[in-house]
C-alpha cells in the first residue's frame, strides 16, 4: 500500500516527536535520581532493587548539608562535617567574577577582531586552541597560586576564548552605520562601543555570561589543585561527600548537588528572554 505524501509527513513527524520524548526522558531521569534521592531515608540509599519514590520522603539530608545538624545515618558512621556555605560564596565569587572580566575583555578583543581584523582567522582558531588544552597541562606552571585570585586568573584566561567567538559573531550581525551615524555626531571610539555596541548586543553577552558562568561554576580539577585546602568551591564540597571522611553518603550528596544547581537554574529563568533572544542572534541574517 502506497502512503500519501501527507502520511509520510504525519509518519515522520510522529517517529521524530517519539524520538525526542525518549531523549529527554534519558536526558531528565538523572535529574529526576538526584532529586529523588535527596529526599529518601539513608536505608534507602542502596536497597535493591532501587527506590524511584522517597518512602516516606524526609529532608533529613537537606537539614544536615545545609544547616549543619549532627545526625548519624543507619548506614553510615560519619558525621558532617563540610562547610557548604563557605564554599557557596566562594563559587559565587570566584565564577561571578571571573565570567564578567572574561565577557568584559572578550567583547573587547571581539570587538577589534570584528571591525578592524586585529586578529586572523588562523589566530582565532589558535587563540581557541588554548581552551582544548587539558587543565592538567597548566596545573605545573600555576600550581604557585593558592588563593581566590589566582583561581580567578585561571578562570579568566581559560574562558576568555569562548568569550572573544561568541560575542564576536554578535557584533559582526551590528550595522557598521549605527557606529557612523554615532561618530558623525560626535561620539568617541569608546563611548560608541559601550553605549551604542554593546547594548545592542546585551541579549547575545548575556548568553555568553550564562554560558561561561556555567563552566566555571562547576569546575572540579584546577579548584582542587590549584587552591588546595585554602579555598573550597562547591564540586570540591561535592566530591567529598563519597570518601573516607563522609562516607558514601548519596542522599546528603543529592542534598548539595541541588543546592549547586539551583543557583544556575535561577539565574537562567531571570534572564531566559535573553537567552531565547541571545542563542538565535544571528540566524536571521539583515
Amino acid at each position: 500500500m502506497t502512503m500519501t505524501k501527507s502520511q509520510r509527513r504525519r509518519l515522520t513527524k510522529t517517529i521524530r516527536y517519539a524520538v525526542l520524548t525518549i531523549w529527554t526522558i534519558i536526558a531528565a531521569f538523572p535529574i529526576y535520581w538526584m532529586v529523588a534521592t535527596s529526599f529518601k531515608p539513608d536505608n534507602q540509599w542502596f536497597s535493591w532493587p532501587p527506590v524511584y519514590f522517597p518512602d516516606p520522603p524526609t529532608l533529613d539530608n537537606y537539614r544536615n548539608v545545609w544547616l549543619g545538624a549532627q545526625q548519624y545515618a543507619v548506614t553510615q558512621y560519619a558525621i558532617s562535617s563540610q562547610k557548604p556555605l563557605v564554599s557557596l560564596w566562594n563559587s559565587t565569587v570566584i565564577a561571578t567574577t571571573s565570567t564578567f572580566l572574561s565577557v568584559l575583555f572578550g567583547s573587547m578583543l571581539a570587538y577589534g577582531v570584528s571591525r578592524y581584523r586585529i586578529l586572523s582567522e588562523a589566530r582565532m582558531f589558535q587563540l581557541l586552541m588554548l581552551r582544548m588544552i587539558p587543565p592538567i597541562v597548566v596545573v605545573a606552571p600555576l600550581s604557585l597560586y593558592y588563593s581566590a585570585i589566582g583561581l580567578i586568573i585561571v578562570y579568566f584566561l581559560t574562558t576568555l576564548p569562548y568569550a572573544v567567538w561568541m560575542t564576536k559573531s554578535f557584533i559582526d550581525e551590528v550595522p557598521r552605520e549605527v557606529e557612523q551615524a554615532a561618530e558623525i555626531l560626535g561620539a568617541s571610539r569608546w563611548r560608541t562601543v559601550f553605549e551604542i555596541v554593546l547594548p545592542l548586543i546585551r541579549s547575545g553577552l548575556v548568553a555568553t555570561f550564562l554560558f561561561i558562568l556555567i563552566l566555571t561554576w562547576s569546575e572540579y580539577l584546577l579548584a582542587l589543585i590549584l587552591t588546595k585546602t585554602q579555598v573550597t568551591t562547591l564540586p570540591i564540597e561535592l566530591s567529598k561527600y563519597q570518601g573516607s571522611t563522609e562516607g558514601r553518603v548519596y542522599g546528603r550528596q543529592a542534598a548539595l548537588a541541588v543546592g549547586i544547581t539551583i543557583p544556575l537554574m535561577i539565574v537562567g529563568l531571570i534572564i531566559r528572554k535573553h537567552l531565547a533572544r541571545g542563542f538565535s542572534f544571528g540566524m536571521v541574517r539583515r
